[in-house]
C-alpha cells in the first residue's frame, strides 16, 4: 500500500489549488471549527486504519477529505495538517525505504511527465495493503508491514501462512522485495465492481494474531519492486519470476508515448483482473540506488488514478420537492463535482425519512457515486457542518394525494408536479409542454387553479416574456387539443388513483356516484385502493375542476 499522505499532498496541490474563489466564506473562528473538525474524523480513520486495520471510509474520500482540509488550512494561513502516519509506525525498521507516489491528476499531466523520460513500463495500481519481505540464504525471514516507510509491524507470523508468499526461493539468495498483499477475486472488473472493500478486507486480516486457511488463501501477492535486483525495469521482472514471484511480468508493459499508457489504464480499468486496482503506475526502468530511498514521493514513479467512483461533495442547499401525489424528496444543491467524466450539481436523498436520519444540511460534506454508471446517489454524510442551518422542512402530513390543488404557500411544488403529470405523457399528452412551460405560465400569476390554462388566448399567451407570437400560437394549439382528448384520458391527467381492472363508465357522474362498497366489488380493487377513489369523487376541489370541464364541454363531464 502505498502512502495515502502523497496522495493527499498531490491532491491538493494539483487538483485543489486554493485562490481566492475558492476559499470558504468563513468568519475567522468558523474557520477553525470547521478545520478542527474535519481534523478530527481524519485523525480517527487514521488511528483506525493504522493500529487496527480497519478502513472505515474509502480511499478516494479519504485523499479527498485531506486534499480538502489542506485547500482550508492554506485559505486561513494555519500550519499544515499532523502528519497522519504518526500512528502508523511499527517497532520494525525497513531495510528500504518505502517511496511513495505522487498522483497525476490527468491525462494532461501524464502527458508532462513522460515528455522528457524514456525506457518507461506500466503496472496496474494493485489496490491492497504494502509489504516488504526479507529473505535470508532463500528462506523467507521477515515481513514488515510498510507501516510509515520507515517503519512498520513484524507481519512474519502471517506471511508464513499465506501460500502465495514463498516460504523458500529457489536458490539460497539474500533478496528483499517490495509488494502488495491484496484480497483475491474472480475475474474483477474495476470499471462496473469498484474496489468492493479489498483494501480493508487484507489490512483486518493482517492486523490479526492468527488466520484460518481459507483466510489466508484469500490473499495474494504483487511484487512491485526489488531495490537491489538488476538496474533494469525487464531484468528484474524476469528475476523475479525465476525466484518465485510470477505475478509481475504480465501486468508489467512497455510505455512509448501517452497513447499506450492511455490504452493500458483503460484496457486494466475494464478487463477482468484477480484484484482489485484504483489506477495505473508508470514507472521509469532504472532509478537511484535503493540506499537513498525516502519514505516520499519518488521522481522516477507516478500513478495515474482511475476516475473516482466516489467524490466527496460540499452541500450548498437542500430543497424538498413534492411531487404529484405528496411524496417528498429531498434534493441536495451540491458544489459541482466530477464523476466519471460527469459533472454532477445535484443528488436526491430518496425520502424524507432517510433525509431526517442522515441530517443533511448546507455545509455539509458528502460522498456520491453513480447507480448503474449514470445515477448520482447520495452513500452518505461525510462531515458535518459545525452550523447547522435551520431549514423549512415541510410535513408529511400536510401533503397527499389530495393536496395542492391550488398553488397556495408551500404548495407550488405539489401543483407544479400536477401540472406536468397532466400534460404528460401519462395524461393528456400535450405537445410543447413540460416543466419549463409550466414554471414559466405560472411566474406570471395567471394559474391559479389546475386547469386555468384553458381560459387563455392568444394575446395573453403573447403578452408574456419569453413567449412570441409562434411559440404562443403553438402553445394555444397544444391548449385547445386537450378539449378533444378521451373522458379517459381526462381522469388520468386529473390524477385518478390506478384502477387496476376495474371497469370504468364513460361519464363523470356515474363514476362520483359509487360508493366505497361498489369500487371495492370491482377486479383488482382493495379496501385501501376502493377508499381513495371514493376519496377522489368527493373531494371539493376535484368537484369543482370536473365542474370547470363540464363548463368547458370537455366530453363525459
Amino acid at each position: 500500500m502505498l502512502l495515502r499522505l502523497f496522495s493527499a499532498l498531490f491532491l491538493t496541490l494539483l487538483c485543489l489549488s486554493s485562490n481566492a474563489a475558492d476559499c470558504p466564506d468563513w468568519s475567522p473562528a468558523r474557520a477553525l471549527d470547521e478545520i478542527t473538525a474535519l481534523q478530527k474524523q481524519i485523525d480517527f480513520w487514521d488511528d483506525n486504519y493504522h493500529r487496527h486495520g480497519r478502513s472505515l471510509v474509502a480511499d478516494e474520500i479519504y485523499d479527498q477529505s485531506r486534499a480538502r482540509l489542506s485547500e482550508w488550512r492554506e485559505c486561513f494561513d494555519l500550519s499544515l495538517a499532523p502528519d497522519p502516519l504518526r500512528t502508523a509506525g511499527g517497532k520494525m525498521a525497513h531495510p528500504i525505504a518505502h517511496t511513495g507516489l505522487e498522483k497525476l491528476r490527468d491525462g494532461g499531466a501524464v502527458e508532462h511527465w513522460l515528455r522528457e523520460r524514456n525506457d518507461i513500463w506500466i503496472q496496474p495500481k494493485v489496490d491492497g495493503v504494502a509489504v516488504t519481505l526479507i529473505y535470508r540464504n532463500g528462506s523467507l525471514h521477515q515481513a514488515i508491514s510498510r507501516g510509515d516507510g520507515v517503519n512498520g509491524q513484524d507481519w512474519t507470523a502471517s506471511a508464513r501462512q499465506i501460500a502465495a508468499i514463498p516460504r523458500h526461493l529457489p536458490q539460497p539468495l539474500d533478496v528483499l522485495v517490495q509488494g502488495e498483499l491484496y484480497w483475491r477475486l474472480n475475474d474483477h472488473v474495476q470499471a462496473k465492481a469498484g474496489s468492493l472493500n479489498a483494501r480493508s478486507t487484507v489490512a483486518g486480516l493482517m492486523a490479526r494474531k492468527e488466520l484460518t486457511a481459507e483466510q489466508a488463501g484469500g490473499i495474494g501477492l504483487f511484487v512491485w519492486d526489488w531495490p537491489q535486483g538488476p538496474a533494469s525495469l525487464p531484468a528484474r521482472v524476469a528475476a523475479l519470476d525465476e525466484m518465485g514471484f510470477p505475478g509481475t511480468a504480465p501486468y508489467s508493459q512497455p510505455i512509448k508515448v501517452f497513447a499506450d499508457a492511455e490504452r493500458w489504464r483503460d484496457h486494466w480499468y475494464r478487463t477482468p483482473l484477480p484484484f482489485a486496482s484504483d489506477g495505473v503506475v508508470l514507472r521509469q526502468s532504472q532509478r537511484p540506488p535503493a540506499e537513498r530511498w525516502q519514505a516520499r514521493p519518488s521522481f522516477w514513479s507516478v500513478a495515474w488514478k482511475y476516475p473516482f467512483a466516489q467524490a466527496l461533495a460540499e452541500v450548498r442547499k437542500v430543497h424538498f420537492k413534492i411531487g404529484r401525489t405528496g411524496r417528498i424528496t429531498p434534493v441536495l444543491d451540491l458544489t459541482p463535482v466530477k464523476l466519471d467524466d460527469r459533472q454532477i450539481k445535484r443528488v436526491s436523498v430518496s425520502s424524507l425519512r432517510r433525509w431526517e436520519e442522515l441530517d443533511v444540511r448546507p455545509g455539509d460534506q458528502v460522498s456520491i457515486s453513480l447507480a448503474g454508471l449514470t445515477i448520482p446517489r447520495l452513500d452518505g454524510v461525510v462531515l458535518r457542518s459545525t452550523e447547522r442551518t435551520e431549514l423549512n422542512v415541510p410535513s408529511a402530513a400536510n401533503f397527499h394525494h389530495l393536496s395542492c390543488w391550488q398553488p397556495t404557500s408551500g404548495c407550488e411544488s405539489q401543483f407544479l408536479a400536477r401540472l406536468t403529470w397532466l400534460s404528460g405523457k401519462q395524461g393528456l399528452a400535450l405537445p410543447h409542454l413540460g416543466p419549463g412551460t409550466w414554471e414559466k405560465l405560472f411566474e406570471t400569476g395567471r394559474l391559479d387553479s389546475l386547469l386555468d390554462w384553458l381560459t387563455l388566448d392568444a394575446q395573453e399567451l403573447a403578452n408574456i416574456d419569453g413567449f412570441g407570437e409562434r411559440s404562443a400560437a403553438r402553445l394555444l394549439n397544444s391548449f385547445n387539443s386537450a378539449r378533444q382528448r378521451p373522458f379517459a384520458r381526462w381522469l388520468k391527467a386529473l390524477g385518478l388513483p390506478p384502477t387496476g381492472q376495474a371497469r370504468l363508465a364513460d361519464s363523470w357522474q356515474e363514476l362520483a356516484n359509487r360508493s366505497t362498497e361498489q369500487w371495492q366489488a370491482e377486479a383488482g380493487i382493495g379496501p385501501g385502493r376502493a377508499a381513495q377513489l371514493s376519496a377522489f369523487f368527493r373531494d371539493p376541489h376535484v368537484l369543482a375542476l370536473s365542474q370547470t370541464l363540464r363548463m368547458a364541454g370537455i366530453d363525459g363531464f
